[in-house]
């Protein structure tokens, strides 16, 4: 059992930057592919980015260029960093984990963080 703890949402102005953390229990953490995933009110849950134990990463097209996740294995931990942000990046941030290597499916999610861009 993985429980993940996300922190970092809030409210910034278009163009602007966030990072969002999320805290991972388990000695297994590096044994998982982390990633993020977010919903905006009324619309379907979406890819944000993945990354794998080793390091490799993936990130929506939509983003590409602006976010960033990476992943401390000593710290359990995974991190989005998000730059020039757009109001259409506005919605609730889930982390997520999972032994499916592409994270098509996913273990274990998160709570939620709210990110709003204000333009």
């Amino acid at each position: 059992q993985v429980q993940l703890l996300e922190s970092g949402g809030g409210l910034v102005q278009a163009g602007g930057s966030l990072r969002l953390s999320c805290a991972a229990s388990g000695r297994t953490f590096s044994r998982y592919t982390m990633g993020w995933f977010r919903q905006a009110p009324g619309k379907e849950r979406e890819f944000v980015a993945r990354i794998f134990g080793g390091g490799l990463t993936s990130h929506a097209d939509s983003v590409k260029g602006r976010f960033t996740i990476s992943r401390d294995n000593a710290k359990n931990t995974v991190y989005l960093q998000m730059d020039s942000l757009k109001p259409e990046d506005t919605a609730v941030y889930y982390c997520a984990a999972g032994t499916n290597l592409l994270l098509t499916k996913v273990d274990y999610w998160g709570q939620g963080t709210q990110v709003t861009v204000s333009s």
